[in-house]
């Protein structure tokens, strides 16, 4: 079995890039739509895998309600929040709000599970949401162009606070015991379903953007952004719980400003090089953290 270290690595590597690429869905496609298709083709690609290797999808009427909570939260309005927020400011500013799911996700584990909120834990929280709070300050007074910024951030605290429902969903006892990568085709196909629903209410248009940009990212979103990110994750989440695993929300942002410098032009100041300090050293007291037993 896969280590959490790689997990993490898998993980983080791969979600610093998503931010970036979901600048590039953004445009003709509605960002509910969007979101229908990203995950529509995850939810089918790791069914058919499911099926081809002799795993069951077949769960009981319990489960699937289980399912449909966690799809929504997870992978439907969730992402559906993210790109709502995208349109209004930066998706540095997105990443930094959507950090606080480690410290919302470690809240949550001690009210609905008992988990200690141990003083490690805290310090590493503080020092992680604290770096990545730096590491982006230069952007905080920037837009992608929306004329409410602060809509933007409420949308990406939202987004945060469904994942960490979801979070918290995933790592219950009834889903612990479910096999992973057939409970997520379920959950992604339920979240592409919460998504198609908010398309239907908010009368999106179905349209689709055959241009390589949308096509290629959308492909990468689903295929590595969805199926092989989330099955690393849920993975980890299994074997170190939700506090440390959702430290990738503190992890990812950082990758995202390496991939800026290298294809936007971000320039590096002495802030954003203590931000990297203080979110790794984070990270390390995380990653070191006695595992939850919720």
């Amino acid at each position: 079995m896969t280590g959490p270290i790689a997990l993490f690595v898998v993980c983080t590597a791969i979600w610093g890039s998503t931010w970036l690429a979901i600048t590039w869905q953004l445009g003709v496609v509605a960002p509910e739509v969007s979101v229908v298709y990203r995950f529509s083709i995850a939810a089918a690609l790791i069914a058919a895998g499911c099926l081809a290797s002799g795993r069951s999808l077949r769960f009981p009427l319990a489960d699937h309600v289980r399912f449909a909570g966690w799809g929504v939260m997870f992978f439907g309005v969730n992402y559906v929040a993210v790109y709502y927020a995208e349109r209004y400011v930066t998706s540095g500013i997105v990443a930094v709000v959507f950090a606080a799911i480690v410290v919302a996700s470690a809240v949550g584990m001690r009210v609905f599970y008992g988990t200690p909120y141990t003083p490690r834990m805290a310090t590493a929280a503080v020092l992680g949401v604290g770096g990545v709070v730096l590491l982006f300050l230069p952007e905080m007074g920037s837009t992608t162009g929306g004329t409410n910024p602060a809509l933007g951030v409420l949308w990406a605290f939202v987004s945060m606070l469904l994942a960490t429902g979801g979070t918290l969903v995933a790592v219950s006892a009834p889903m612990k015991r479910l096999p992973i990568f057939p409970v997520t085709a379920w959950g992604m196909a339920y979240g592409a379903a919460s998504a198609a629903i908010v398309a239907v209410v908010n009368g999106a248009p179905w349209t689709f953007d055959p241009r390589l940009p949308y096509m290629a990212t959308l492909a990468y979103l689903a295929v590595f952004g969805s199926v092989v990110a989330f099955g690393a994750y849920l993975t980890l989440l299994q074997q170190v719980g939700a506090g440390p695993a959702s430290w990738t929300g503190v992890s990812t942002p950082v990758i995202a400003m390496l991939l800026s410098t290298a294809f936007e032009g971000y320039r590096w100041t002495a802030i954003g090089v203590l931000g990297v300090a203080l979110a790794v050293v984070g990270n390390v007291l995380a990653l070191r953290a006695p595992r939850s037993t919720g």
